[in-house]
């Protein structure tokens, strides 16, 4: 049976020796919401889930699948799911990817 999120999160904190608060305060959510990351009980907005990975020093793909990815494929990955879903994305959606592509920090959970 493969691994969930929660406990791929769950794994890569231990293996990096770091609390639930820290991973929270330097991917800019509460300690609350990494909680129910690794619960199972949500699962991070995708510029949280890139936040993450970036302090545990992953990829989101391997976060949510189990499988190592290089930059390349997640960004080929990226595009196919925007271009699919861009018809029924809302404009403060298609905005929020705006902003995430231009680099503005959002604080979300």
């Amino acid at each position: 049976m493969s691994a969930t999120f929660g406990e791929r999160l769950s794994k890569l904190l231990n293996e990096k020796n770091m609390k639930q608060l820290t991973l929270a305060q330097r991917a800019g959510v509460t300690e609350a919401a990494i909680s129910h990351y690794i619960k199972g009980d949500r699962i991070p907005r995708a510029s949280v889930m890139a936040r993450i990975a970036d302090t545990l020093g992953t990829t989101s793909e391997f976060l949510m699948n189990g499988t190592a990815s290089d930059s390349k494929g997640e960004i080929t990955h990226a595009k196919r799911l925007i271009a699919r879903n861009v018809t029924q994305m809302t404009k403060e959606e298609k905005m929020e990817i705006m902003s995430i592509l231009l680099g503005e920090e959002e604080s979300d959970s």
